[in-house]
């Protein structure tokens, strides 16, 4: 290859990152702006919002809407609600999903194949509201918080990204562990999980995401509004900003209608963009892991 053609590639290489470059960071500002639009009408006036349809910097700034938000103490019962459920019900289905998925991994476990069948299967049909909201009445779950957990506790999607990890690890793994004497719960404990890690940061975050956006078990399950999750609250907050009734939710200020729905926004999905930067790293690698080998 002659240094002319050599020089070509180069300059075409460099074109060909230049564009995929511009390409990427097109498509990162159709998906960012939206949100720092959201965030910046969430600081501003209602008479901005109104008078404007994007916002990048508030001309002025207010704290109104989250004043309202923050001026009754439900608000603050909600988020501990939401935060207590999300982190019991993703330890409870992190624990059950892993569980099910090491015992589905396992070629000489018995039915294995009509088990596995019977979970896809629930991926394509299910019971249904009525049936299933009968079945967490009849076991006493109606207006407490397993209510918000055990009905979603396994996922059958997340179970067969497991599933599919353990069975890609090599079966030498298991041999040689039972030789030196460990038992199938030891050999899940401490070779297993330890190598599952990545896959089990990536669910979990699927999991925590699930619980923390838990809005329609709530509808169907809670009576008591005390014991109302943060959505649910959040969703009582904008009915009574415009101007109808919310039971549950009491304020004694007029509230800036527009304004309001941005900071809900803004509110509902901070805490989970704060916590997906410490999950980034195994996401990628974790669900890949999963979904490809097996």
């Amino acid at each position: 290859m002659n240094p002319s053609s050599r020089r070509k590639e180069s300059v075409g290489g460099r074109i060909f990152t230049f564009v995929n470059t511009a390409i990427l960071v097109l498509i990162a500002l159709v998906c960012l702006l939206p949100f720092i639009n959201i965030i910046a009408s969430s600081f501003a006036t209602t008479q901005e919002v109104m008078a404007k349809r994007f916002i990048l910097f508030p001309t002025t700034f207010s704290l109104d809407a989250y004043r309202y938000i923050l001026s009754t103490p439900t608000i603050f019962r909600g988020l501990g609600v939401s935060v207590g459920v999300t982190v019991a019900g993703t330890v409870v289905s992190m624990l059950l999903t892993a569980l099910m998925a090491y015992g589905l991994s396992r070629r000489y476990l018995p039915a294995r194949n009509t088990i596995n069948f019977i979970v896809v299967f629930s991926m394509l049909f299910s019971g249904g509201m009525i049936p299933t909201f009968l079945v967490v009445k009849s076991v006493g779950l109606i207006n407490s918080y397993g209510s918000l957990i055990f009905p979603v506790a396994v996922n059958a999607f997340n179970m067969i990204i497991m599933r599919n990890f353990f069975q890609a690890l090599p079966d030498s793994l298991e041999e040689s562990a039972k030789i030196d004497g460990s038992n199938d719960f030891g050999i899940f404990m401490r070779i297993m999980l330890p190598l599952a890690l990545p896959s089990i940061a990536t669910i979990s975050l699927f999991y925590a995401v699930a619980y923390w956006n838990t809005y329609m078990n709530a509808i169907l399950y809670m009576n008591d509004s005390a014991k109302w999750p943060i959505q649910v609250l959040l969703r009582q907050i904008v009915i009574v900003s415009s101007g109808m009734q919310a039971e549950g939710t009491s304020v004694d200020i007029v509230p800036p209608a527009q304004t309001i729905k941005m900071a809900v926004i803004v509110i509902a999905t901070v805490p989970m963009l704060a916590a997906y930067p410490f999950v980034q790293k195994h996401f990628t690698k974790g669900a890949l892991l999963g979904a490809v080998k097996g």
